[in-house]
């Protein structure tokens, strides 16, 4: 049964922090049993900010980063090497760092705008789609989609996770794992991203999310409102790592830095 817990921390730093060490925790956990892990990256602040948070942990080495792939939850469609691109920043926070531990293959970006015969959302769309197929669990019962290990989502002060807004045409996409998105409410209006469907097919989702603009939110989502981030769940567990001010809207524990094992 899939079980939902939510964490508070004393600021976006913190949240940053603590996340990276729960996936430095977890990665190395998931080792120990089977390999090759899935996980799945967030862009923005926090999002970014796990990453940085990753680089400089004292336990990053003692992940097997050959026997991990990296995904990306959604993009913005621009041409490779722009600074918004989320995989530009993950590189710049991570990834380059780890370039001599992690194989590039295992390095799984969402194609760029004009790379490759990109010329469209639908067309980057579809590739990643196929390259998702192409590491998905032969004969499994689900999305052809890798069996994503964690799912990293950020939240917007509207609910949207992923490129997933509310009342946007791709929000609510169904029976395929990733989806073109247009007229996105902020900028750039083409992006790329997964869909519910995708994103909950992994073991768990963590939702990291920081900033006083995003309490409303974050309560409404908690309370089953028709949000985005009310129907992203992980097939074992949820989790919601807020900072206070964040979670100034919901009942919570006191806001700690050190997490728990799980």
């Amino acid at each position: 049964m899939s079980t939902s817990r939510v964490v508070a921390h004393p600021d976006a730093d913190a949240v940053a922090q603590v996340t990276a060490a729960r996936l430095v925790v977890r990665l190395v956990d998931l080792q120990s049993v089977r390999t090759p892990v899935h996980v799945v990256l967030t862009g923005g602040t926090v999002g970014i900010g796990v990453l940085a948070a990753l680089r400089d942990h004292p336990g990053r080495d003692a992940i097997d980063w050959s026997g991990v792939h990296l995904w990306w939850g959604d993009e913005r469609f621009l041409p490779s090497g722009h600074p918004d691109r989320n995989e530009t920043q993950a590189r710049g926070a991570l990834l380059d760092e780890l370039a001599p531990l992690l194989p590039a293959a295992n390095v799984h970006p969402f194609p760029a705008a004009g790379s490759d015969g990109i010329t469209s959302a639908e067309d980057a769309a579809a590739a990643y789609a196929a390259e998702l197929a192409a590491h998905a669990t032969v004969g499994a019962p689900r999305p052809a989609v890798p069996p994503f290990d964690v799912v990293l989502l950020g939240m917007g002060p509207d609910g949207h996770v992923a490129s997933l807004f509310p009342g946007n045409t791709a929000e609510l996409a169904s029976g395929a794992t990733v989806v073109a998105v247009h007229d996105a409410p902020k900028p750039p209006p083409d992006r790329v991203s997964l869909t519910n469907e995708a994103i909950c097919v992994a073991e768990a989702v963590w939702l990291v999310v920081a900033g006083a603009e995003k309490a409303p939110s974050v309560a409404a989502a908690l309370a089953g409102a028709a949000l985005p981030a009310a129907r992203v769940r992980g097939q074992v567990s949820t989790l919601w790592l807020l900072d206070a001010a964040a979670a100034a809207e919901i009942a919570v524990p006191a806001p700690s830095s050190t997490p728990s094992p799980s």
